[in-house]
């Protein structure tokens, strides 16, 4: 029995079929250079009169069953408005727009520009037809690509232990 599941992961013979062991040993021999990869939507957000979907490709549609039986997923999606050269280069930041936050790095906070334009929601569905699924809320724009979407499981976040900086405790700094 896998521990992990990155363990499940690099010791799962099926994913060896697939090709993700040449994946992996692929990267390994290009250490020290960049690699880069290719990602690609999955759906969209679509936010219109007070209500939030995200709308599944259907080609991706058969990826949705069993998701009904979840309360809350993890969402990845682009930063696609913040994609521009610049912006990508931004690693410091007052967090929250806020000059009365410390100067913090793009890692040490949810800027929405940094290297790679990758965000994050944890979103309770409301509803799943189809391929659609209606959720409550989102903190991205109309038309954001959807890059991934993962069923939040609670023994995922930390129950003790949790430390976060000063400014981060008043949502309104």
């Amino acid at each position: 029995m896998f521990s992990t599941r990155r363990a499940f992961l690099a010791g799962a013979a099926g994913f060896v079929g697939l090709g993700w062991g040449s994946i992996a040993q692929e990267a390994e021999e290009k250490e020290g250079t960049e690699t880069f990869f290719k990602v690609f939507p999955i759906g969209k957000v679509e936010k219109k009169d007070g209500t939030t979907r995200i709308r599944i490709h259907e080609k991706y549609s058969d990826a949705l069953l069993g998701l009904d039986g979840w309360s809350h997923i993890n969402v990845l999606y682009w930063f696609h408005k913040n994609d521009i050269p610049q912006k990508r280069g931004i690693l410091r930041v007052h967090p929250r727009g806020n000059k009365k936050n410390p100067l913090t790095g793009v890692f040490a906070c949810r800027a929405p520009v940094r290297p790679n334009l990758i965000a994050l929601s944890v979103c309770k569905i409301l509803s799943i037809k189809d391929n659609v699924i209606t959720i409550d809320k989102i903190d991205a724009f109309d038309g954001t690509p959807i890059l991934d979407i993962k069923p939040f499981i609670p023994p995922d976040s930390p129950k003790q232990g949790i430390r976060v900086p000063d400014w981060a405790r008043n949502r309104e700094r």
